[in-house]
This record gives structure tokens, sequence and C-alpha cells, in this order.
């Protein structure tokens, strides 16, 4: 028995990966995850286009922390009644990277729980600060610059301390609080250049300039070159 977690990307079909393809076709379930059982999801969008539709089952998760760990176990024990009722290989669908910031490692801890002979592998994708570099056409990073990737889903807290090391900081899941993190960009005088990227790899991407705008989706992702 095998679990798979796959990345599919940012969003763009065409920047799946062929190993990641190839999984995808010959997984006997792929499992994507979705916030409604009756919406699909990015990384479903993207995973049709390689792999047909009777074999997704989609999982129901959450983005509140005081019920997410209960979404987790639910959709490690269907994924685990798959894998004992089927055998062979089931798949789970993520956007950008599965190890990077992602619900597959909660998912296939609760796997693991229930089936520990379950054998767990990743499949690398390309991620949002990749595309957003690119589609910019902007370097993350060069030479010896370092890069620091933050998290901000609850808060700005913390970014004041990244943006006063030298380097390139990302920021993930800032897409609420984007007033606070250019307020940040401005004291630290690393507003000019920063950039914000939305829907990347899909129909409408957007990117523009942090001080232009006051509001963005929860999955905007904010790139801050270093100072060159």
């Amino acid at each position: 028995m095998r679990l798979i977690g796959v990345g599919v990307g940012p969003g763009d079909p065409e920047l799946v990966t062929l190993k990641a393809v190839r999984v995808l076709r010959e997984a006997g379930r792929v499992f994507v995850p979705v916030l409604d059982d009756g919406e699909p999801g990015r990384a479903e969008a993207t995973v049709v286009v390689h792999a047909g539709h009777e074999r997704i089952e989609r999982l129901v998760f959450s983005l509140d922390t005081s019920t997410r760990r209960n979404y987790w176990e639910a959709a490690g024990s269907r994924v685990a009644l798959w894998l004992r009722d089927n055998g062979g290989t089931a798949a789970f669908a993520t956007i950008g990277d599965p190890n990077v910031y992602s619900t597959f490692s909660y998912l296939a801890a609760a796997v693991k729980a229930e089936l520990p002979r379950v054998e767990v592998s990743t499949v690398p994708g390309i991620t949002a600060m990749q595309a957003l570099s690119a589609s910019a056409g902007v370097p993350l990073v060069e030479g010896e610059e370092p890069l620091l990737l933050l998290p901000l889903a609850r808060s700005a807290e913390g970014l004041g301390e990244a943006l006063a090391r030298r380097g390139t900081v990302v920021v993930y899941k800032g897409g609420r609080h984007l007033p606070e993190i250019a307020k940040a960009l401005k004291e630290a005088g690393r507003l000019p250049g920063a950039l914000l990227g939305s829907h990347l790899g899909l129909e409408g991407e957007e990117i523009v300039a942090v001080s232009d705008v006051d509001s963005a989706p929860y999955l905007s992702a904010v790139m801050i070159p270093a100072r060159r």
C-alpha cells in the first residue's frame, strides 16, 4: 500500500511535472482537498486536466483552527479505508509542493496512525513563490542572498523581524492582513519593489505592487526582493 503526496503547482496545468502526471494517471484513487464537498478546489481543477474524473475523490478540510484536526483525522480514516479495501496506490494532490505548508503532512500522519505499514512518499511541485518570481520577471534569490518564507494566516506578527534581515522575504496566506504587511514594509523601508501575486497560474492572474492594493485573496503571495 502506498500513499503519494503529489504537488500540482500553483494552478496552471502546464506547471505540473511529468512524474506528477504519471502518478496521477497510475494511482488507483486520487484524493483532492476541498473546503466544500460541492465545490471543486484548485488542486482538483488541475488534476482533471491530466487524470480521469472517475478516480477522483474529494476530501473536506477546514481552515478553522478549532476544527481542522477533526477534518484531518476524518480524511485520514477515509484514505486508510480505501487503501485497506483496495491496496495499491492512492495519491493526494495538493497545490504547490506537498512538503511546503501543505495539508499532506497532516493527512499522511493520520493515515499512518491507522495503517502503520503504508509507504508514504511525495512528488515535488512548483511553488507559488516560484510562479510569482517567474511571472514578475524578478529573480527570487541571487548569489549568496538568503530566502525567508513566512506563513501569515493569523497576523503579520514576525514580519518586521524578517524584514530586518538581508535577503528576500516571501509571505504566504497574508491576504487578510495586507494593510499590516504594507505598514511593516513601509517602516522597514522595503515597500518599494514589494509585489503581490494573486490567482497565480490561473486565469485572472494578477501581479501588482503591494503599495497599490489594500486587500487580496487568502492564498495570495507577497515577494519582497532582497536589496540589490
